[in-house]
Parts: structure tokens; sequence; C-alpha cells
């Protein structure tokens, strides 16, 4: 078997999850990663390279004989880096900035819906606000406003009044969210349960991965702000094997058909945000990346070689592909610093991450740390880690998680207490 070199992209808990699942490949050769998170540090040689600058990043791979690139984040699709690597014939696990606009902009999605008779909710789009405020007074609540370019998981304000969705149409347009919230897209609400669901893409070729289910409010019983993500579970019991398979023929290959029919084939991981409701499966809004946490529950039970998986996805390899799942059940708990999702303190010391590291069941995912001066493991972000723990059953799979985060010492942190209770109640 060939071995080859991989250069992983971004420093979060989402590419911790991809380094240790690439370190299990016997495919690796090396691999390197452009961040100082620590624990990815445990798998890949860091290096000193800024995404933004993709001459350098090209630079690196030729004189590293780097076989394949994995970009992690949004945010370096959505620029184009993908493109900048192809062009000089590096395979790239991602799609181009064309096909990127999936998550890039909420508009172009909606507007994809159209053309391809994907169920999706009603909306009006509008870079104008006196427009915008006149669709809500139309239209009343609940209703649904989004800054339609990326804001870091931010940017989504479900209103269940005209006055609140108002003030989320002025923030837009204020500058609360920098050039994502020049324009807004306004949905009617949906009512159901939210799931999301994984597909890999060569272009062509769609294989199936699985399914998970988020929370997104910071505290217990869905209260308080929005987030990037509290924790998560996998598989998500209410996506059963035919609404799976119902999202795979009225959302996902409609959506890989009309991409590949536009000239902008999509390559990389196609994650989908579900709304499950009486009518049927509906999209909310499309990941053109693994989602975080979702990536720290899905590939610790996937079987199947990650990386040979991520290469067959970048050189139009699916079409033979198969993927095998452990037959287990992964919940991730995120220890946020206090005042997530607003301003936080960095520099608060963590200890006795190794602890809850060596407990059966349980694995520790950095998503914000860094080591200071003193070599001692500080918090460098708002969600700083992410206790995994996977069993035969979610509840042991919650136990795990639970017990590992409790092991912890960080005082200026918090975590919700009632990850997984959707399927546990």
């Amino acid at each position: 078997m060939d071995k080859i070199s991989v250069l992983l992209i971004g420093g979060g808990g989402r590419e911790h999850a991809m380094a240790h699942a690439l370190s299990r490949s016997p495919m690796l050769a090396t691999l390197y990663n452009n961040s100082a998170n620590p624990g990815i540090a445990e798998y890949a040689h860091a290096v000193a390279l800024n995404e933004k600058h993709h001459a350098d990043v090209v630079a690196f791979c030729a004189a590293h004989d780097i076989g394949l690139v994995i970009i992690g984040p949004e945010a370096p699709l959505v620029d184009g880096l993908a493109d900048s690597l192809r062009t000089a014939g590096v395979p790239v696990f991602g799609p181009s900035q064309a096909a990127a606009q999936l998550e890039g902009s909420k508009a172009f999605t909606k507007a994809l819906c159209d053309e391809a008779g994907i169920p999706t909710a009603a909306y009006g789009r509008f870079a104008d606000k006196t427009a915008a405020l006149a669709y809500v007074a139309h239209h009343g609540t609940p209703i649904v406003v989004k800054a339609n370019g990326l804001a870091a998981g931010k940017g989504v304000t479900v209103a269940m009044d005209v006055a609140q969705a108002n003030a989320a149409i002025e923030d837009c347009f204020a500058g609360a969210f920098g050039a994502a919230g020049a324009e807004v897209v306004i949905e009617a609400f949906l009512d159901g349960e939210e799931a999301s669901f994984f597909a890999l893409c060569d272009g062509e070729n769609v294989v199936a991965l699985t399914s998970a289910q988020d929370h997104k409010r910071a505290f217990d019983g869905d209260q308080g702000p929005n987030t990037g993500g509290m924790g998560a579970y996998s598989p998500a019991p209410c996506l059963t094997p035919a609404l799976q398979m119902e999202t795979m023929e009225r959302i996902i290959l409609p959506t890989v058909r009309t991409m590949q029919a536009r000239g902008t084939p999509y390559v990389g991981v196609l994650y989908a945000g579900l709304m499950l409701t009486q009518t049927g499966v509906q999209l909310i809004e499309y990941n053109c990346r693994f989602g975080d946490p979702e990536t720290q529950v899905i590939l610790p039970r996937l079987k199947s070689d990650f990386l040979e998986l991520a290469l067959q996805t970048a050189s139009g390899g699916l079409k033979n592909a198969a993927v095998q799942w452990h037959d287990t059940h992964t919940l991730c708990v995120v220890y946020a610093a206090q005042g997530y999702p607003g301003t936080v303190k960095k520099g608060t010391v963590i200890q006795d991450v190794d602890v809850a590291n060596s407990f059966e069941n349980c694995k520790i995912y950095h998503a914000g740390t860094v080591l200071n001066d003193a070599e001692q493991l500080v918090a460098n972000g708002g969600r700083v880690l992410c206790s995994v723990g996977s069993g035969a059953s979610l509840a042991r799979a919650q136990y795990a998680a639970y017990t590992g985060i409790a092991a912890i010492n960080w005082p200026e942190g918090f975590y919700r207490s009632d990850i997984g209770w959707r399927a546990l109640t």
C-alpha cells in the first residue's frame, strides 16, 4: 500500500477529530497541520501556514510531496483555497469556491432549491432593510431571519415576535455580522425536529454517511442564546432509515446533479441541516464541510479508513466505495468558557485532561486550547474542549462523556448537563 503525506487545514475540535481518525490509517505517511492545537500536535507536525495565503500553501505542498489536503473550516473553502490547490495539481478534500457557495450564501442555496425542486421553507431575499421589514410585517411571526453570508455560526434568529425579527434585521444591516449581513434571507418557520445528515460527493458519485443531532442553545433545556453547538450525538434515532433514503433522493442527489449540470461539481462532504416535519424532510441549510461538534461524534464511529475515503472523494473514486461503521453510539459534550457565545476570558488554566482521557470509552478533543509559556494547557476560545463518550447504547455513551468531562478541573468553564435528552426521554 502506497503511503501519502497529508496537510490538514484548521485547528479546532473538528480538525482534532480528523487528525485522530487519519492517524489510524495505514495509508498515512506524515500528517501536517497549520495550527497550535495541542491535541492535534499528538498526531501531526505543526507548520506555520496561513491558509489565506494560497501561494504559501501551494508551495508547502510541493516542497513536502503532499498527496492530499483536507480543508476543515468553511472560510478557506469559500475563499477558494481548494481551487488554488487543484490548479497546482494537489488533490483536495473540499469543494471549489463556486460549490462552497452552498454554505457561503444562503440565497444561493435557496435559489438552487427552487431550480431543483428541493423541499425547503418559503423565503424572501433582501438587500434593502425597508423591504425586509415590510416582508416581516406582511408574513408575521414566528419567522427566521438569517444573515446571507458566513457569520461564524451566528447570524440566525428564530423570531417569535415582530419586534425580535425587526431587531435581527436591524442588526444585520447595521453591520453586526460584517459583510455577511449585507443581505438577509427571511424564511418561514418550520415546525419539527432538527437533525443533520452527511454524505460524501466526488463531483458525480455520492455515498451516504450517517446522521447526528446537535444542541445549539447554550444552556440546559434548550435555553439561552444560539451557539456553534454545545454537544451532539450520533446516530440520530429520529432520522430513520426511511427518512435517510428520503433525504438522499429528494435533497442530496438533486443538489449534486444540479451542481454538476451547472459546471460546478461538488467535491467533499455535504452536510445537510434538516427539519423533520409532518409533511416530510425539508432542507434548512447546507454546510460545505464536516460540522463541529458533529465530526467529533461521527468519525469515532467510522470503521472504514477515513484517509482512503477522503482520497477517493478528492480523486473521483467513490463509485465503488463502501462505508462501514462500528456498532456504537457516540455523544459529545462541549466544555465552553464562561460568557460564550459572547465575550470570554482567555488564558485560564485547564487541568486533568489526561485523567479524563484515561477513562474507558472517553476521548477529549481540543477545540480552543493552547499551551502557555509555562507549558500549561489554557483556554483560547469560546468552545474549548469536547468530551466524547462511546458505548453500545446512547445512554452508555452519555455516561462516558459526562464521566470524562466531570474529571476535568476548569472552574472558568461550563457545559450543558442534558446533552442527548431528545433521544433519551
